[in-house]
């Protein structure tokens, strides 16, 4: 390889940057919701899009919309969840 990405490698990093800005965009409308006391987006949902490659996006979500910080599955799970799929990618594009 010659620095330039390969096409699956392209399109992973796309799809990596928009489930990113999904899952943060979801923890902001969840943690909105909250505040209202409407119909939430559940934990499930949540942490799928964190497990899904969305990790950066969700851990980024939790503490700029200070939102389920305290629940010890989103404290420990996303940034394992991050260590892990960093550790995928460091492998895939070496």
């Amino acid at each position: 390889m010659t620095g330039s990405l390969t096409i699956w490698q392209e399109v992973l990093t796309w799809y990596l940057l928009f489930i990113n800005i999904m899952a943060f965009i979801a923890y902001g409308i969840d943690k909105h919701k909250a505040i209202k006391g409407k119909w939430r987006i559940s934990e499930a949902n949540l942490l799928i899009l964190a497990a899904i490659g969305g990790s950066l996006g969700a851990l980024a979500g939790m503490y700029v919309f200070h939102h389920k910080t305290r629940k010890w599955k989103f404290k420990a799970g996303v940034p394992a969840l991050l260590l892990l799929q960093a550790g995928l990618l460091i492998w895939l594009f070496r």
